[in-house]
């Protein structure tokens, strides 16, 4: 059903929409016909990008971890459309904190990357069940709340929990609507955006060779959505799909070999991990 939610006329509804991957979603669905709505604290970005769109846009101005915010958001896209067909919780940030860190930092990073998509789907689900159309959630995860790799705790948990909130949206949605409103989990790899690269100019800064752009993740999001795929975990140029399996197979079978958390990156494990990551045994 996922073919009837991107269609010319329908809405969506995109948070950090004003740049990176949520301003390549606002174009390619703008040139899909979607109106939109567009979610942004960046008031002159998120202008700016609106009127490159050749489409009708609703932008509100405000903060993903105020209620008040994102519930004008709902109002304001209900009053200029009256309906939802898509909602893409894409806003994020990396800033978090290690497993020691001032609970401060863990609350932030959790206010963003997690509570505000919460927020979210418990303002905006259940005018879309109410609505009886065909509609889609879908949430950014990350890599790294897969594998976990050490370095950023918080951001690490914060993805792994919107995993399994994604997951969890998923099945209780196909018991309500058997499929008719669907939620998905888009997982990024390495993409050149702000986010990964702080100040950057993606008109006029050279891209890492290793990147993909936000425009080739919003292709390979497409692509796999409207398959009706859950989880639609991109490439990139240095790691390939058959790799992310391998790694992914790798981290969950820490706990079914019992070895020690986070193997990968172990000091007594990492050869280990190498010789079966490029053994042809190991082929998935």
């Amino acid at each position: 059903m996922t073919d009837s939610v991107i269609a010319a006329g329908r809405v969506a509804v995109i948070t950090g929409a004003a740049k990176g991957i949520g301003a390549a979603l606002a174009r390619r669905l703008s040139r899909e016909g979607m109106r939109l709505s567009l979610f942004d604290r960046d008031e002159t970005a998120l202008q700016v990008l609106a009127a490159t769109l050749g489409t009708e846009c609703c932008l509100v101005t405000g903060d993903v971890t105020s209620v008040d915010d994102l519930t004008r958001l709902r109002d304001k896209t209900l009053a200029a459309f009256g309906e939802i067909a898509l909602l893409i919780n894409n806003v994020g940030i990396k800033a978090g904190g290690g497993p020691w860190d001032s609970p401060d930092k863990w609350r932030n990073n959790f206010e963003v990357n997690l509570l505000s998509a919460v927020t979210l789907q418990h303002l905006f689900v259940p005018l879309m069940l109410a609505m009886e159309q065909t509609g889609a959630i879908v949430n950014l995860g990350s890599k790294e709340g897969i594998t976990t790799p050490p370095g950023n705790a918080a951001y690490s948990a914060g993805k792994a929990a919107i995993k399994v909130l994604t997951e969890q949206l998923a099945h209780e949605l196909l018991q309500v609507t058997s499929g008719r409103v669907t939620a998905h989990l888009l997982v990024p790899g390495f993409t050149w955006t702000d986010m990964n690269f702080p100040g950057m100019n993606e008109q006029a800064d050279a891209k890492p060779d290793e990147a993909w752009t936000s425009g080739q993740v919003v292709d390979y999001f497409l692509e796999h959505f409207t398959a009706g795929d859950f989880y639609i975990i991109c490439p990139d140029n240095a790691v390939s799909s058959d790799l992310d399996r391998k790694r992914i197979t790798w981290a969950l079978q820490d706990m079914v070999e019992n070895r020690p958390a986070l193997s990968r990156w172990h000091p007594d494990w990492k050869e280990a991990f190498n010789r079966w990551i490029n053994s042809p045994g190991s082929q998935l």
